[in-house]
């Protein structure tokens, strides 16, 4: 037992009600347990129960043991002023002063319940209930998803809002940032988002029209144009890059982009170069962005092709061959679920615009699903992933609730619990 689990029985009421007793033997009735308190202070307020013929309405607080209320000092804290009713699993015989009624509820609860979630905290599989998943309710999922990928929208939104603040309240400058950030994939995030905050829109604008200058700019601040090269192009963007770095008194990131253990597709100089044609094609991308309908609207707006120089190269100065370096369909998906959605998602928290956060989930609706190690999981559970909307709901469920093991906090797992006390 622990006290996460008594909150969870006592607020569903999943004990025996009959002939309830405090432990001074006064008759018990529950009117009402109360609303479930996540912040400071007692575990339920505004509860109503009578005590023998005597009405009471206040507080209640949980615990393990009656004698961890003095444990928890509660007894000098005067948030808990307003207990009528200590409820606890175990009574260890020890007594409150000022005396508040207590509640025992150790032999009154449903023992298959308890086998359930002792399992579930034992269990070493992909989620707690694997065995038993696929008999939650499509009606439960489809709530429970939807509520899952506000949740998801709603933490990648803070970092959004973060970086607006420093930002100066510029959303092109944040979209800018978050971009790129995307655009290094996980490993080189950091250093693609650093890359960014080092050069700021009004510079890029300036050279919207000058692709060269653009990847010169790019990969000179990622620092991949260190060194002598053989072939006239990189020498170009070198020269480009030496002129604008001492032109915008630019210093480059400290950290270092990686290669190793990637695709040459998703090389950091390929990326770089692509991301620098979609600068060339829409500098006020997330204008444009905000301004379009749907996915289906949008996806020419992302549909870019690196550069002559990069069909035959995948880093400077060494030839391969021809290969076009579009960015793939799975890319356009990663900024949509990664970029714009939660971009999106904050411009609408931030402006209070309830249909600009209702397009980020529809645009994620609109997206083709992720297939990664936690969906294919869920899929070989039966649990449907039909688009990004899911995929993103079933990481977000994977990563936050069942790693965790808040299995109480889960629509899923109280369906199974339900039936379990049933």
């Amino acid at each position: 037992m622990n006290e996460r689990l008594l909150q969870y029985i006592w607020q569903f009421q999943y004990f025996n009600r009959t002939v309830l007793q405090t432990t001074t033997g006064a008759a018990l009735q529950i009117l009402h347990p109360g609303q479930y308190n996540t912040n400071q202070g007692p575990d339920f307020l505004e509860a109503k129960i009578k005590i023998d013929n005597t009405l009471w309405v206040g507080n209640i607080e949980l615990h393990i043991h009656s004698s961890d209320w003095n444990k928890h000092r509660h007894q000098s804290d005067a948030n808990y002023n307003s207990v009528i009713l200590h409820v606890v699993w175990q009574d260890d015989l020890f007594q409150l002063s000022p005396a508040i009624p207590v509640l025992v509820l150790q032999d009154r609860i449903a023992k298959p319940l308890l086998r359930q979630y002792d399992e579930w905290m034992q269990q070493d599989a992909f989620v707690p209930c694997s065995g038993s998943v696929g008999n939650v309710k499509e009606l439960v999922w489809v709530a429970w998803k939807e509520r899952l990928l506000v949740e998801r929208l709603q933490r990648k939104s803070q970092y959004v809002l973060q970086l607006f603040q420093l930002n100066n309240h510029h959303w092109e400058e944040t979209f800018w940032q978050i971009l790129a950030r995307n655009f290094g994939v996980q490993i080189n995030a950091e250093a693609f988002e650093n890359i960014a905050k080092t050069l700021p829109v009004v510079i890029l604008a300036k050279h919207k029209n000058q692709i060269t200058t653009l990847e010169a700019l790019l990969l000179g601040q990622a620092g991949l144009l260190e060194g002598d090269f053989n072939e006239a192009y990189p020498q170009l963007l070198q020269r480009e890059y030496r002129f604008h770095q001492y032109k915008y008194k630019l210093r480059k990131i400290a950290e270092p982009v990686h290669f190793l253990r990637m695709r040459p597709a998703t090389f950091p100089t390929v990326r770089l170069a692509q991301l620098a044609m979609l600068i060339h094609h829409s500098m006020h991308l997330f204008s444009a962005l905000k301004a379009t309908s749907s996915v289906k609207e949008a996806a020419p707006l992302l549909n870019v092709t690196a550069n002559d120089y990069w069909h035959y190269h995948y880093v400077l100065n060494e030839s391969a061959a021809y290969k076009k370096k579009k960015l793939g369909s799975g890319m356009v998906n990663s900024i949509i679920i990664n970029t714009i959605a939660p971009v999106l998602f904050a411009y609408g928290h931030y402006h209070k615009d309830q249909s600009i956060k209702d397009k980020a989930l529809k645009w994620l609706e609109e997206t083709t699903a992720e297939k990664n190690n936690i969906t294919r999981g869920w899929q070989q559970l039966g649990i449907a992933n039909s688009h990004a909307y899911d995929s993103q709901s079933l990481i977000e469920l994977k990563t936050q609730y069942c790693d965790k093991k808040k299995c109480l906090d889960c629509a899923a797992g109280t369906a199974l619990l339900n039936t379990a006390v049933k």
